[in-house]
């Protein structure tokens, strides 16, 4: 339990590990659903710290402890919960991972236990929750583009390392916080952080009723796919399973550009679409349920229309503009 607590504080006080974590803290609400907010690359670098039970811990013991540790810290996501007694001295409670996703001052290099917080109170780290926490990034990034939210960090680091002239420097700005500057502490000078006023509302674009459903709807769509896709993994050919992952990949990416109101989501949406109804031609896209194969192939070729509609329109606007 104190690995864990240990493995936290490391991804957000060394800034190439903070790229990877940051994705879990980059949602401006507080429910279970932030606790499936998870990094792509965060497991290329998260065995490292469980290394050194490997001299010491049987695999099945450490099965059993990385899964109830999972377990256990999805249910402390959530703003439903208010104080649990005497055992907020000694367990992580949804009070106190509060403070761990603040961008509040206080919040910030807080509570970082996993399922124990003691460890917090003996070394220093931990904070009572107090005034109203803002959650999400010190700099929100406003935007439900997957990729962005997934990679971001990591171009930000390459090129504040790029400012730099020292190799000494550019080496310090992968690994001290993500605050740091040359002639700061490791973990930087948080006090130049956006203050908080407590006023800040979520990120949260207008967009229309039907664009809403049209969203939820092509979401359940590739959920089904990606439920495909892990189920028979075993069977699918390599290339098949990059291809059908690159699908998901492009309609979460088309799914955020609708939600973001971008200008390119017409041509982008229409795009997908058209690959959308090649893949279920050959049967990679299935319905949710056989009774629904032609309601659900309907669908996609009205959305193939609309968009390319849209797509049309917006190409005929920018062609008069620029006469």
């Amino acid at each position: 339990m104190h690995s864990q607590g240990s493995r936290s504080a490391w991804k957000a006080e060394v800034s190439v590990l903070w790229a990877a974590h940051q994705v879990h803290h980059s949602s401006e609400y507080y429910n279970l659903t932030t606790a499936l907010r998870q990094s792509l690359t965060q497991q290329f670098t998260s065995w490292i710290f469980y290394l050194p039970m490997a001299l010491v811990v049987p695999p099945s013991i450490f099965a059993v402890h990385i899964q109830l540790n999972l377990l256990y810290q999805f249910w402390i996501h959530t703003e439903l919960i208010n104080d649990l007694g005497p055992l907020e001295w000694i367990f992580n409670t949804p009070k106190h991972h509060r403070v761990h996703h603040g961008r509040n001052l206080y919040c910030i290099d807080k509570n970082y236990g996993g399922v124990l917080i003691v460890w917090d109170r003996l070394f220093g780290t931990f904070a009572p929750e107090s005034d109203k926490v803002i959650y999400g990034l010190v700099y929100p990034i406003n935007t439900f583009e997957i990729l962005y939210v997934q990679l971001h960090y990591y171009f930000y680091l390459w090129r504040k390392s790029k400012t730099f002239k020292k190799i000494s420097n550019k080496l310090l700005t992968f690994l001290n916080g993500p605050s740091w500057r040359p002639g700061k502490p490791r973990l930087g000078d948080h006090s130049k952080n956006p203050k908080i006023t407590g006023k800040e509302v979520p990120y949260n674009p207008s967009w229309s009723l039907p664009l809403q459903v049209y969203v939820v709807l092509h979401f359940l769509l590739v959920l089904r796919t990606y439920h495909d896709v892990f189920e028979n993994k075993t069977m699918l050919s390599q290339l098949t399973i990059v291809g059908m992952t690159s699908y998901i990949l492009l309609t979460l990416t088309s799914l955020g550009f609708i939600i973001d109101q971008r200008p390119r989501a017409a041509v982008l949406e229409m795009l997908r679409c058209v690959v959308m109804v090649m893949m279920q031609r050959h049967s990679y896209v299935k319905p949710p349920l056989p009774s629904l194969a032609s309601p659900t192939e309907a669908f996609v070729s009205l959305s193939l229309l609309f968009w390319g509609l849209q797509s049309f329109s917006q190409l005929i606007s920018t062609k008069k503009k620029a006469d």
